[in-house]
């Protein structure tokens, strides 16, 4: 039983004595609570059991998502910034002071430090500088002066600062929503009214050049008309100049044709009248 107990505490001890830092870890020492060894590399380690005590800490890049704040412009406009910002543990003892080695600490703190830096650069800006005008540099210098900032107070060094999303309050949306909602129907109503002023000059101009055309075709058609009324006329005198009996003849028939061509017509004419002189003698009189 003695060896045994003299093996466990063998362990115990061993196990509070020995320690290892990851390469993914930075490593202070303490003892007592006080810092004795500030950076302690990656590998395997010796300390003194119940008198000094290790804190490990994570030495890859960390991320703090700050809150969206309300912050005003150079103009007295408001605008909701959301950020985030990557921070690494530069300074192990600095940051175990400042912060007791707790990241959630160190992110609040420097939650903090990221919507004062925006609220100050964010009220030197207007609203087109900030949406998009100089964006990158006010990331820039913001990321310039909280890495400096922070490196001294909490032994952190800050290696970017993000704007994820700049939005208006709710209530400044709903109007410069209504707002440009009325500038839209205002520009489309113009357009609407150019449209239409074009359209009528097109139509005008297209019934104008119909009537043109249709002008231009009439008076082409009366005259080809006109002259083959012509031709006709003087066909027609040629021939019935060759033989003025035959065409006289030729027009009783169809003087008949046109006053016969009803059955209930009556027709009271005297048996002697001219109208009957072919009916009559067929030689019309000779």
């Amino acid at each position: 039983m003695t060896w045994m107990l003299v093996a466990v505490l063998s362990l115990f001890v061993l196990s509070n004595t020995i320690y290892v830092v990851k390469e993914t870890e930075r490593g202070v020492m303490l003892q007592f609570g006080e810092v004795v060894n500030p950076d302690i590399k990656p590998g395997l380690h010796v300390k003194i059991p119940f008198v000094n005590n290790v804190r490990k800490f994570e030495a890859r890049l960390l991320t703090v998502d700050s809150t969206a704040e309300r912050f005003f412009t150079q103009e007295k406009k408001a605008l909701i910034v959301d950020s985030y910002a990557k921070f690494r543990v530069s300074d192990t003892a600095k940051f175990y002071t400042a912060t007791n080695g707790e990241e959630a600490r160190a992110s609040a703190l420097l939650g903090q430090r990221i919507n004062d830096g925006l609220r100050n650069q964010v009220a030197i800006r207007t609203i087109q500088e900030v949406v998009s005008g100089q964006r990158d540099q006010l990331m820039e210098a913001l990321t310039a002066e909280l890495s400096e900032v922070a490196r001294e107070e909490y032994g952190v060094e800050v290696l970017d600062v993000r704007v994820k999303q700049i939005d208006l309050p709710p209530d400044v949306s709903e109007s410069v929503y209504r707002r440009m909602n009325a500038e839209r129907e205002k520009e489309a109503r113009e357009h609407r009214a150019q449209g239409q002023e074009l359209a009528e000059g097109i139509r005008a101009a297209a019934d104008r050049e119909v009537t043109v055309i249709e002008a231009n075709a009439y008076r082409d058609a009366e005259l080809i008309r006109g002259e083959g009324d012509a031709q006709a006329t003087g066909i027609y005198a040629n021939a019935f100049n060759i033989d003025r009996e035959f065409y006289s003849f030729t027009r009783s028939l169809r003087a008949y044709q046109d006053a016969f061509q009803n059955s209930g017509d009556l027709l009271l004419i005297q048996p002697d009248s001219e109208f009957f002189r072919y009916l009559k003698d067929s030689a019309g009189g000779k």
